[in-house]
């Protein structure tokens, strides 16, 4: 192999091996958690398309369609690990032809790809297994079908490297002072960072030192939440209102999972922000006791609107509100906010966390389980 294409292949493994490094607590709670369910969901993976097989060419073209998006969306979302900003800028000064980068791409979305593939393969598998009456007809088009999503998808990754890749080779060098008409860019910086005339002193750190660094560069811990904080928002609303033809014990783990890994996921990136911020922060004239403990009650913000709005659901929708017993309600909530409370306060060891996190949410199903008679 090529010496560019084995140093694109390492520094691809190397960032997914990084990558699962940092979410290995998540990963632990979500397979001590789900375990159980793993197989029957991963069935699942490739039935939209097959089963499509059996409904027309327009509804085969569309599931194939989606299924490549559903390839190729962990190279969409780790884009930035498999080839970081940084790389590319390096490989400005590179004597690399444009087909060797291109094949690069290739190689380097073929990873992700490969994985995913494989769970489809499996999927495709159990169905065969099971032979279902519907795919005795067709399973030589669902089995095409599945195929030739999967090369569309790795073709769609391959894409959004390669842009990624060229966006970044080609962006344009900053402008200079003299490009401002002489303006000075450190007094602007000053302007900008500026304390605004209400804002608490405390309040103005934690966004500068907590908040936006979460926002920028390579850092996606803001978009995590956020996906975080939609997901327990969702899984409340249709676990409440029972919105899905699904069990409500089911909806219910779904969501004590995602609120608990919310909390833990947040207090984590702050904990690891503090430490890294550690060092200058102990020479700077304040305490730091304050800015931590606001960067600790912010963490805990999101999953206190989930519990707000669940428990305003609860109360003021007629449909929720139907069997259910309001003390084990009750109990549901004041449970769920002491073990985030716990999560952010206690400091624990990751095995630590990660027990106290998949207990939390064991419990909390629990108790979910017998809230509607």
């Amino acid at each position: 192999m090529h010496p560019y294409l084995r140093y694109r292949t390492r520094m691809a493994r190397h960032s997914l091996r990084q990558f699962i490094a940092s979410m290995v607590n998540s990963l632990e709670i979500i397979g001590l958690v789900f375990a159980p369910v793993v197989l029957g969901l991963m069935a699942f993976v490739s039935m939209p398309v097959m089963m499509a097989a059996t409904r027309g060419a327009a509804m085969t073209l569309a599931a194939i369609a989606g299924q490549a998006v559903l390839v190729a969306l962990p190279v969409v979302l780790l884009r930035k690990r498999l080839h970081p900003a940084d790389a590319v800028a390096w490989e400005r000064t590179l004597p690399v032809p444009p087909a060797l980068g291109w094949q690069g791409d290739w190689l380097v979305a073929g990873r992700l790809v490969g994985w995913m593939a494989g769970i489809c393969a499996v999927s495709a598998a159990i169905w065969l297994y099971q032979w279902p009456a519907w795919l005795r007809p067709v399973w030589g088009r669902a089995l095409a079908a599945l195929a030739a999503s999967i090369a569309l998808g790795w073709a769609l990754a391959a894409a959004i490297v390669t842009a990624r890749r060229l966006r970044l080779r080609h962006r344009g060098i900053p402008r200079s002072a003299s490009a401002h008409g002489g303006a000075d860019p450190g007094a602007a910086d000053a302007a900008r960072y500026a304390p605004r005339p209400l804002q608490p002193r405390y309040l103005a750190l934690w966004h500068r030192l907590f908040w936006l660094p979460f926002w920028r560069a390579e850092n996606k811990t803001g978009i995590q939440q956020c996906a975080l904080l939609a997901t327990a928002l969702a899984g409340a609303v249709f676990w409440t209102t029972h919105a899905l033809p699904l069990p409500r014990a089911a909806l219910g783990l779904f969501t004590s999972a995602a609120l608990m890994l919310l909390v833990d996921r947040g207090d984590k990136a702050v904990r690891e922000q503090a430490a890294e911020i550690a060092l200058p922060l102990a020479m700077w004239p304040l305490a730091q006791a304050p800015l931590l403990a606001a960067a600790r009650t912010f963490t805990l913000l999101p999953a206190f609107v989930v519990l707000a709005v669940m428990a305003g659901l609860l109360t003021m929708l007629p449909g929720a509100a139907a069997g259910l017993r309001a003390g084990l309600a009750a109990a549901w909530l004041g449970f769920a906010a002491a073990a985030a409370l716990a999560i952010v306060v206690l400091p624990a060891a990751p095995r630590g966390r990660v027990v106290l996190v998949t207990f939390s949410i064991l419990l909390l199903t629990a108790i979910g389980s017998e809230l509607w008679a």
